[in-house]
């Protein structure tokens, strides 16, 4: 590769990470380079190098002296994405172990284990009868369901308790949930870390979940956004 394209990649990644440019100009944080932050003052974002990957990095930021404040970051981690890479959230096809692109809410938090302490989430406790739904024909489809209905199969749906390490702690993204598309995928979290990639979710360190739930306010409206480092599923287009 030739030198000048080595330094332009260099270059575009430090600026991705929020580097300083090279003509000594102030480090632009990365949720002030996104077409939309979600509107609120907190803000986590989710970033793979590009499609094929399932490693990146997990970083949560605030927004410093309000909404016209600068972004800080308050914490990072490295990320696990799905077996499959990351796909575009709009058009994602479900059972393809894609982790979806895009700006998601975040509408509560769950887990098998007790929420850390200064939690401000709503958490609901993963009980023995919890599952999620993922059967496309149930009108329960991407939905947690306590207990299981009979219209939705066993094997189309998590017993949530069975996933003892990942489930310890977990926010539900907003993927395909307030009005679900048949089809398009069911059950996207960003969660606990398991034994490798994931099956579309985001995972995270166990330390850094509960880092992120005692950082998350609801009242500061969170979002997670997750993307590449560039292309057509770049962080930055969302």
């Amino acid at each position: 590769m030739r030198p000048g394209v080595v330094a332009v990649l260099v270059s575009a990644s430090l600026l991705l990470l929020g580097a300083a440019p090279a003509d000594g100009s102030a480090p632009v944080p990365l949720p002030d380079r996104m077409a939309d932050t979600g509107g609120g003052t907190q803000l986590i974002t989710a970033v793979a190098p590009d499609t094929g990957s399932t490693t990146g990095t997990v970083t949560w930021w605030d927004r410093e002296g309000g909404d016209r404040g600068r972004w800080v970051a308050a914490g990072s981690a490295p990320a696990r994405f799905g077996s499959g890479g990351l796909a575009e959230g709009a058009t994602r096809v479900q059972g393809t172990n894609t982790t979806p692109t895009g700006l998601y809410d975040l509408p509560y938090a769950f887990g098998i284990e007790a929420a850390p302490r200064g939690t401000a989430y709503r958490y609901r406790p993963v009980h023995g009868d919890s599952w999620w739904c993922q059967d496309n024909a149930s009108p329960s489809y991407n939905r947690w369901t306590e207990p299981r209905p009979a219209d939705c199969r066993a094997t189309e749906a998590e017993h949530l308790i069975t996933y003892s390490a990942q489930y310890a702690h977990a926010l539900v993204v907003g993927f395909n949930y307030d009005r679900p598309v048949r089809g398009r995928g069911a059950g996207i979290f960003l969660h606990v870390d398991g034994r490798g990639a994931t099956a579309g979710c985001v995972s995270v360190p166990k330390e850094a979940m509960r880092r992120i739930l005692r950082w998350a306010d609801p009242a500061e409206r969170p979002h997670l956004a997750i993307g590449t480092s560039g292309g057509p599923t770049a962080v930055t287009r969302y």
